[in-house]
């Protein structure tokens, strides 16, 4: 951005801020910008009045979704937080809407908004367990049928639960438990994948035999 269009960009974010604050202040919005972009934190509540405001609003039009993402914070009370990503062609402007929920509860769709929101919102759900309310579909699209779990958790292990792989003897794929068995080896940081041994082995050549 040059520096003309930088400052624009930044005073039509102080305006839509002010905007904001007049239209929900004080009814669970806060605002703030950093690095230059500006910043929405609302409550589920509120979650379905001000993305159609952002979006219906003539001075505003934020009529393109770009994204729906998670962020999982396990030490928090409000575990997850769900983010929106909206551009305004008319504006060439970006803004951010965030909003926090407990493991367990529900947040609204905006599908009735957005139909862009039906694959992003499952996407979230798949990946973090975060339910939509009044989705039309809400079912997995990364991961596989029959999947257990929500694999961007903090708390989900690093290697699954299970394992899929090709079965010489039923000439067939299959799903079975992950079965790690260098966990269970002797390492000496040398050369993890042969055990200390291999020192000893080394040094004591007739031992090979």
């Amino acid at each position: 951005m040059n520096k003309t269009y930088q400052n624009d960009y930044n005073l039509r974010h102080k305006d839509i801020q002010k905007i904001l604050i007049e239209r929900f202040g004080g009814r669970d919005l806060e605002t703030y910008i950093k690095s230059d972009e500006l910043t929405i934190v609302i409550s589920k509540s509120n979650l379905i009045k001000v993305i159609n405001f952002l979006k219906e609003d003539k001075d505003f039009q934020f009529k393109q979704l770009i994204d729906i993402c998670g962020v999982d914070y396990p030490n928090r009370l409000e575990r997850f937080e769900i983010v929106y990503h909206l551009l305004s062609l008319s504006l060439n402007q970006r803004i951010r809407v965030k909003l926090s929920v407990k493991d367990g509860d529900m947040v609204p769709s905006i599908v009735s908004i957005f139909e862009a929101a039906n694959w992003h919102e499952r996407e979230v759900w798949d990946l973090y367990g975060v339910i939509f309310s009044d989705h039309p579909d809400l079912r997995r699209i990364l991961t596989d049928y029959g999947f257990e779990g929500h694999p961007l958790r903090k708390d989900f292990p690093l290697s699954g639960f299970t394992q899929v792989r090709y079965d010489d003897a039923e000439k067939r794929v299959v799903n079975e438990k992950v079965d790690l068995v260098q966990d269970f080896r002797s390492f000496d940081f040398e050369s993890p994948w042969e055990g200390p041994e291999y020192n000893n082995l080394d040094k004591n050549p007739d031992k090979k035999k």
